[in-house]
């Protein structure tokens, strides 16, 4: 870079135009969703007359959002651990036990405790997260319930054929008091950003844009990143540890570009899913980028074109080169980038928050004995 009148200018005096455009470039892109946040209209959903004891799983971003949408719709909220269902469930007598995904932390006699509080009186329901990766325990698991649900619409017939009567698919959602546009300090941009696990499938994908990335400004956070092929090309710019959603609330809103890459779902090493069944249904975190205000690459599944609109709420990749093309697209073109992001901003907020997927979780469970206030 020169001056008008031909000079160079000086590296401290590069560094600051550099600090300034990016300042600038992420300024905009806050105000733009911020305009969204002040002007979506968000649907209003009733309380209904209803106590409920919620079991957390465990999944911060999840449990986060699930107790913050029951609180404002059921009369009477109680949240507990697994291994106090049954008491909670017994002192406090609910009209609804709801339980999230049921495996990793749950303890061995959590399906006796189930069947106690079955027996009573009370209504139970298990709202499974984490399909199709575990589909060897969960449909066992589900039998104990009343009502079943799951995220995968892969996996409504297995629940089905295992003798559950009561099955029911329910996107994730997002909670957005959790992720949302935010400025965050310049030790969080970065061009292109990932965070997750490096899953087989992902580790083979990014060795192939590796030399992509390295020439970016990319940020990778998750474990596993140092069996990369070319690990030492990014090594100062991958983080191994695990990362609190309050940080990766603030990696996303510092990038320009946030990667989402589903894993396999037939992975020998990390998943128990011996039918083979495929992974259909979008991701949590295709929700939780969209909430930021950040263009989302993801690629795809079955499911997408229902919740987001491809090219227009999100960009979309079929293969490596075609991620690489299109990223280096939309980093040159930053209009483009933000009115993406700002569309994508605004269908989340108006239709999958978990407000819209517990209001429906009521309506499926209470709609013949119980009715919303107001």
């Amino acid at each position: 870079m020169r001056t008008r009148k031909g000079r160079p200018l000086s590296r401290q005096k590069l560094s600051s135009a550099a600090g300034f455009e990016a300042g600038r470039s992420h300024g905009y892109r806050t105000g733009c969703c911020q305009s969204v946040l002040q002007t979506v209209v968000t649907p209003a959903y009733p309380v209904w007359p209803v106590k409920v004891l919620y079991i957390c799983q465990g999944f911060e971003g999840i449990d986060r959002g699930v107790s913050e949408a029951l609180s404002a719709l059921a009369s009477e909220l109680i949240v507990g651990n697994p291994a106090d269902l049954y008491r909670l469930a017994s002192e406090t007598r609910p009209d609804l036990v709801l339980v999230m995904n049921g495996l990793h932390v749950f303890p061995e006699d959590h399906l006796q405790m189930i069947d106690l509080v079955r027996s009573l009186g009370l209504r139970t329901a298990i709202w499974f997260v984490d399909d199709p990766y575990f589909t060897d325990f969960t449909p066992q698991i589900a039998l104990h319930y009343d009502y079943v649900f799951t995220h995968e619409i892969g996996c409504v017939d297995i629940y089905r054929e295992a003798g559950c009567r009561q099955v029911f698919c329910l996107p994730l959602a997002v909670s957005t008091s959790i992720f949302r546009p935010m400025s965050v300090e310049i030790g969080y941009h970065s061009d292109i950003c990932f965070i997750g696990n490096a899953f087989p499938n992902r580790l083979q994908f990014f060795n192939q844009i590796m030399p992509f990335l390295a020439g970016h400004k990319t940020v990778i956070l998750g474990a596993l990143w140092n069996h990369l092929d070319r690990y030492d090309q990014l090594a100062g710019r991958i983080k191994l540890d695990w990362t609190p959603i309050d940080e990766t609330v603030k990696y996303y809103n510092g990038a320009k570009i946030v990667i989402n890459l589903h894993r396999g779902a037939v992975d020998p090493v990390y998943s128990k899913n011996a039918r083979q069944l495929p992974g259909r249904s979008i991701n949590p975190r295709t929700y939780e980028m969209s909430a930021c205000g950040v263009l989302q690459m993801t690629d795809v599944r079955e499911d997408l074109g229902t919740f987001y609109n491809p090219g227009s709420e999100l960009v979309t990749y079929a293969s490596p080169a075609e991620f690489i093309e299109r990223a280096g697209y939309y980093l040159a073109h930053e209009g483009e980038r933000n009115r993406i992001a700002v569309r994508g901003l605004q269908r989340t907020m108006r239709e999958h928050t978990f407000m819209n997927r517990l209001h429906r979780m009521f309506e499926i469970i209470f709609n013949e004995d119980q009715s919303p206030q107001g």
